[in-house]
């Protein structure tokens, strides 16, 4: 176990990672303070956080370190190639390309919102609903060996791949002894990946996706949820509230929270001026409602 103090919660997970001689996401951690800049320079707060190494990994010291992980960033040009070679080639084979939302807005927002566009279907017979599981089957082995021959053509050691089908999502799981690579640093190839992936299902099957790497994606949820806890208090004292600037998945996540929470709020994922996306909660205004 060590305690970290750093200007970041990245860089304390990197110098915590460090000490402990082991991958980020091998860490488990909890956060004693968030950082804050304070006003005018004054008052500022580093982040600290007690971390420790997650007890069922192995010890050995065969997973790459930071520095190694940095290293490989190119791998991620190879692995993008790879699926972008993949997808066109199957779907010029099989059927005409439908047009991807070109807006980065447009896909976060919809990325993992499998209710927001798609009509709730109504109740049908018993063997209409077996049908469907069936057929949720097998898409769901179709996009597993598609997924398993792209990992085969990659550099990366991947040995579990798992996809099934549910209520118009496509739920992922990969893991491997290469798995923290494939996440990078501070998870920018599993941000890549997942556009991707999104991009292919989402045309071709309107299907939504939720990808999990060994536990990267649960341990953001984790590490989400404990951010937004302040973010929901004042929420709930002035009725309104939004959060920090958040980076690739983490909007989505904090975005899938908050409306969890607040689910008569209005919650949507709004861009400042830098380009950095935020989640805004508030009352729906009149205009919506009428």
């Amino acid at each position: 176990m060590t305690k970290v103090e750093a200007a970041t919660l990245e860089e304390a997970y990197e110098l915590a990672a460090s000490q402990l001689s082991c991958s980020v996401t091998e860490l488990k951690c909890e956060v004693v303070q968030y950082p804050s800049k304070g006003i005018l320079g004054l008052f500022s707060k580093k982040a600290i956080i007690v971390a420790t190494v997650k007890p069922d990994l192995n010890a050995s010291g065969d997973t790459l370190s930071l520095e190694e992980i940095a290293a490989e960033r190119t791998i991620e040009e190879t692995v993008a190639e790879a699926i972008i070679e993949s997808v066109q080639h199957e779907t010029e084979e099989t059927e005409p390309r439908t047009a991807v939302p070109s807006e980065t807005d447009s896909i976060v927002e919809q990325f993992f919102d499998a209710d927001s566009d798609s009509e709730t279907p109504s109740v049908a017979a018993e063997d209409t609903i077996e049908d469907t599981v069936f057929e949720d089957r097998g898409l769901a082995q179709s996009i597993e060996e598609s997924l398993k021959h792209l990992m085969e053509l990659s550099c990366f050691d991947i040995d579990v791949v798992e996809v099934d089908v549910v209520d118009n999502t496509a739920l992922i799981f990969i893991d491997g002894e290469d798995a923290a690579l494939l996440i990078g640093k501070e998870g920018y190839r599993y941000n890549a990946l997942s556009y991707m992936l999104f991009n292919w299902l989402h045309s071709k099957y309107q299907l939504y996706i939720k990808l999990e790497i060994a536990e990267f994606l649960t341990t953001q949820q984790e590490m989400i949820r404990n951010y937004i806890q302040p973010v929901i208090e004042n929420v709930q004292q002035y009725g309104k509230g939004k959060t920090r600037f958040l980076d690739g998945i983490l909007v989505q996540i904090a975005l899938e929270q908050l409306r969890e929470a607040f689910p008569d709020k209005y919650v949507a994922i709004k861009t400042g001026k830098s380009g950095k996306k935020f989640v805004v909660i508030n009352e729906f205004n009149t205009k919506r409602n009428g």
